[in-house]
């Protein structure tokens, strides 16, 4: 199946925050799919949910957590025998160095506390921007917007930017947005990505901002197409 291609142009300013509030009311109270007790989790949680459900990291972390609850003790880690708990989690052998890494960055730069400041967790091993934002926003409740595959895929089919970089994605959506609603708003786009704007094949006729998106006639032009290739 083809790719669905993004529209040609963004939608103006009021379309755009009348589709961001329809997001709002149907994910009010979205929150992030990862399960975590305290902030360390959350980090080493969202470092091996890149490439990977969240639902694929849920089912690991518990026996990765049961070995290594601390900072220190992950830090202390063989490789190998952290990557044979992660293995279902996808390259798992660089995930396996980072989030050691990472722990060892913790413990010796930061006293085995995750620092709350952008700064800081860039400059931990393995963690980029998104992390970064993630663990700001959900275990420190800062105003921050992380722009994951689900987010740069709905920002884009709704018009909202025609940005080619996460970080140009994460400008133009938080032009749109309140700051005190950047933590939120992620939450909402991915998961109206997940549940309802899928990839490759989104369900059109069950979403809530259909009637305003800019991309459906897209799509419908190309299953016309579809059906006049397949007589």
């Amino acid at each position: 199946m083809p790719a669905i291609p993004f529209p040609a142009k963004r939608v103006t300013r009021a379309r755009a925050l009348e589709e961001l509030a329809i997001l709002e009311r149907n994910y009010a109270h979205a929150v992030t799919a990862l399960e975590y007790h305290n902030p360390f989790e959350l980090l080493i949680a969202v470092i091996l949910s890149a490439q990977c459900t969240d639902a694929r990291v849920n089912l690991t972390t518990p026996h990765l957590f049961a070995k290594y609850p601390t900072p220190q003790a992950l830090a202390r880690a063989r490789q190998h025998d952290v990557e044979a708990i992660i293995k279902s989690c996808g390259f798992y052998r660089m995930k396996a160095k980072n989030i050691i890494s990472a722990a060892r960055d913790l413990v010796e730069v930061h006293g085995g506390v995750v620092p709350r400041e952008r700064e800081a967790l860039e400059g931990l091993a393995g963690v980029g921007r998104k992390t970064a934002s993630v663990v700001m926003s959900v275990a420190f409740d800062e105003a921050a917007f992380a722009v994951d595959t689900h987010v740069f895929r709905v920002a884009h089919r709704l018009g909202l930017t025609l940005g080619t970089t996460p970080r140009q994605v994460e400008e133009d959506v938080t032009k749109l947005v309140p700051k005190a609603k950047w933590r939120f708003a992620h939450h909402w786009l991915i998961l109206h990505g997940r549940a309802i704007c899928k990839a490759p094949t989104p369900r059109c006729g069950s979403c809530p901002v259909r009637d305003i998106c800019p991309t459906p006639p897209i799509i419908a032009k190309m299953n016309r197409a579809r059906a006049v290739r397949a007589r």
